[in-house]
């Protein structure tokens, strides 16, 4: 039996396809570097080791996932090459395992994440399944009748996955580092739905989704009245969202939520689509009330008189959505948003943008620009987005007691890096 040795385990889809394979009885190890990331714990638990990068760790007989952060100059990917070992990029052997299963990807520039989760949510309660989160949740059943699985469109990666169905929630612009434009995102997306071989369930009311030319049915989904799967007469209450939900125009049912704003209610209204297609009655839907959530979405927790919430947004519209559902769950309360941009690449093209949408909080915090693996300096600085936001602040982990002065009643910590060191000081500054 080989083992597997993730190059880079640490990552959200890697470490949630290590858990995977360890559920299913593989032999499974992992190197990266040794700064602590929220998916550590998890790995930890299940007694998966994890190595500090070395070509040390690379033996005879292994199998090689190799994260999509590292290149092929890595030093345990050119020992792997020297020993003539099997190496499969993070996507390729993604799109191989997929095969055994009647897979459902879900895709889209935003959304992925909640909506994956709220689909292996419902399965799970439903038949045995397996899923991949991109949250760094994974979880591998031997007897699974489906796997659903996050699938990035980010270098078109999602291109070695040929799906039995395709949740595509919106087409948008993010990733500049890579794509060139609006139309280049969506030429993507159209290869995405060309691999697709059962049927593709699309957010109706995504413009860009509505050009799709596909070869297997497409279902659509929204609030618009158009759409094959219609939301209408949303209320919110004080523990989530409750909607009518209309199938070709037909009354079909009523569903709640824990969750608030219009992309949950699209996330779900996506779900209950798919799930309808397959054949699953609605009662058997209602699995949607007990959701959990997901790891760095709408994570919230409360210190003391604050509420504290951990949200993986980095994308102007994902800001935007993040404070609409503070805003709707907490009515009449100051809210304080600490941001820290991710690229910066994405925070040159939307510098305006994210402006405007952190501007929806009542206080504004930065941190500075976190450089990822591909891209660690930029002539652009925190200033540049700072000059733009009115009541705006620039914070440091040694600074950290600025935000107990801010007397807000939320303050939500977003941002695709290490941001959560902020909110763990910030914690720590409250405790003691």
């Amino acid at each position: 039996m080989t083992v597997y040795h993730f190059v880079g385990i640490k990552g959200t889809g890697m470490s949630a396809l290590a858990h995977i394979l360890h559920d299913q009885g593989e032999t499974v190890q992992g190197s990266d570097v040794d700064k602590t990331f929220f998916t550590d714990q998890a790995l930890v638990d299940k007694a998966i080791p994890i190595f500090s990068f070395s070509k040390e760790n690379i033996t005879e007989g292994m199998t090689i996932i190799q994260g999509n952060a590292f290149n092929d100059e890595h030093e345990e990917i050119k020992e792997a090459k020297a020993l003539g070992l099997t190496i499969f990029k993070y996507h390729e052997f993604l799109g191989m395992w997929i095969d055994q299963y009647t897979s459902i990807a879900v895709t889209g520039a935003h959304g992925k994440t909640s909506t994956t989760g709220l689909l292996s949510h419902v399965l799970k309660n439903i038949h045995p399944i397996s899923y991949l989160i991109g949250d760094g949740t994974g979880v591998g059943h031997v007897n699974s009748k489906y796997f659903s699985f996050e699938a990035c469109e980010y270098r078109r990666h999602f291109l070695s996955y040929k799906p039995d169905y395709a949740i595509m929630t919106n087409i948008d612009f993010d990733h500049p580092d890579y794509f060139t434009s609006i139309d280049d995102v969506f030429s993507a997306f159209q290869s995405m739905a060309d691999q697709v071989k059962k049927g593709i369930i699309a957010c109706g009311d995504d413009i860009y989704l509505h050009k799709l030319q596909a070869k297997v049915p497409v279902v659509y989904y929204g609030f618009n009245e158009d759409n094959d799967f219609q939301a209408k007469d949303m209320r919110e209450g004080e523990h989530g969202t409750t909607f009518d939900v209309y199938v070709r125009h037909d009354f079909y049912d009523t569903f709640t939520i824990p969750l608030f704003g219009k992309h949950s209610v699209l996330n779900a209204l996506s779900v209950i689509a798919l799930c309808h297609y397959e054949g699953i009655e609605s009662d058997q839907m209602k699995h949607l009330e007990t959701f959990g959530g997901v790891k760095r979405r709408f994570s919230e927790k409360r210190v003391n008189d604050q509420v504290l919430i951990d949200d993986y947004a980095h994308h102007p519209k994902e800001i935007e959505a993040t404070i609409d559902s503070i805003r709707r769950k907490y009515p009449d309360k100051k809210i304080t948003a600490v941001f820290q941009p991710h690229t910066y690449s994405r925070t040159k093209m939307f510098l305006q943008e994210f402006a405007e949408s952190l501007m929806l909080a009542d206080n504004v915090y930065l941190c500075d620009i976190f450089g990822s693996a591909r891209e660690m300096v930029g002539k652009l600085t925190i200033k540049d987005l700072g000059e733009l936001i009115d009541n705006c602040h620039y914070i440091q982990l040694d600074s950290i007691s600025m935000l107990a002065e801010d007397k807000a009643d939320v303050i939500v910590f977003m941002g695709a890096g290490d941001i959560q060191t902020f909110q763990t000081a910030y914690e720590k500054y409250l405790t003691n």
